[in-house]
């Protein structure tokens, strides 16, 4: 395998990182609200799956313990802000912060333990295909639930009753209000949900390189964010700057491992460079595309 096909390999494991949470947190945003923390709920959902799986021996039951953990998390963003009226961007930081913090408490006697990670499953037939066959169809199982849950979040979303509710809540809950739905029950779940999708993001990182550290989600929960803007809260654009977020930072390891000197310190930066970049960009395209009660936040932020 040459070094572009170790890339795009590498790069679908990586994008699936940010492809889970960036769906969630498009679910999230189309309800009217912004996650900043998605962050700390990768982070939480990382070592909570990699914690149980460890004393449980479960992968599944792990897998399902940084979904929960994860929730929790997007719980406690949407009490603070949909229910509490707190500010959007700073409650997001204060859900990062504190998950940092838990995380690296709790996490620091699993540092030194290695899992027997999620095991890459061969589609019988698909993974046969010449060139584009290893690199699409031989992952774990967690790349397979990223690659469906595209097509179920844009039917979700577009085609069936709380999709449309979730939408309206994200344009104007008001008007849900007046017809008699509850927009905060809506927005809160829509946060949780997104959050809980974040935790598995989070939990596919740890148990697929079987190992725990601190902060090692370095920045995919801000790179997931910044794709869902550069998407313009579209599953299928969603799918794609994921994978291309995926493939740019598997391409600097592949770099690096092919004798390649690419600076460390690029690397670190590169999550919050997409971030300021795919923000530029949505202002370039201007916020009619946003949903309304999330430009009326965020405006009120600012």
């Amino acid at each position: 395998m040459n070094g572009v096909e170790q890339a795009l390999m590498f790069g679908v494991d990586s994008g699936t990182a940010i492809l889970l949470p960036s769906l969630g947190e498009m679910v999230g945003q189309r309800a009217g609200v912004i996650n900043l923390g998605t962050e700390g709920c990768m982070l939480a959902g990382a070592l909570s799956s990699f914690i149980v799986a460890s004393e449980t021996g479960s992968i599944a039951t792990g897998v399902v313990a940084g979904l929960v953990a994860g929730m929790l998390c997007g719980l406690l963003h949407g009490w603070l802000t949909v229910r509490r009226g707190a500010d959007q961007l700073a409650s997001g930081l204060v859900v990062w912060f504190l998950a940092l913090g838990v995380t690296s408490v709790f996490g620091s006697g699993y540092t030194d333990r290695i899992v027997t990670g999620l095991d890459p499953i061969a589609i019988p037939g698909l993974s046969k295909i010449p060139w584009a066959g290893p690199i699409l169809f031989d992952h774990d199982i967690l790349v397979y639930v990223g690659y469906a849950l595209v097509p179920l979040t844009w039917y979700a979303l577009w085609r069936t009753r709380i999709g449309l509710s979730v939408r309206a809540a994200g344009e104007r809950p008001e008007v849900v209000a007046t017809a008699g739905g509850r927009p905060q029950l809506i927005q809160m779940s829509a946060v949780a949900i997104g959050a809980g999708l974040s935790g598995i993001g989070g939990a596919q990182l740890s148990l697929s390189l079987g190992n725990w550290t601190n902060n090692m989600t370095a920045g995919y929960g801000f790179v997931a964010v910044a794709v869902v803007l550069f998407a313009a809260w579209r599953p299928l654009g969603v799918l794609a700057g994921s994978y291309l977020f995926g493939v740019a930072l598997a391409t600097a390891s592949v770099l690096q491992a092919h004798g390649v000197g690419v600076n460390q310190y690029l690397l670190d930066a590169m999550p919050y460079l997409i971030t300021l970049t795919a923000l530029v960009l949505l202002a370039r395209r201007g916020a009619q595309q946003a949903p309304e009660a999330l430009v009326r936040a965020l405006t009120h932020a600012a």
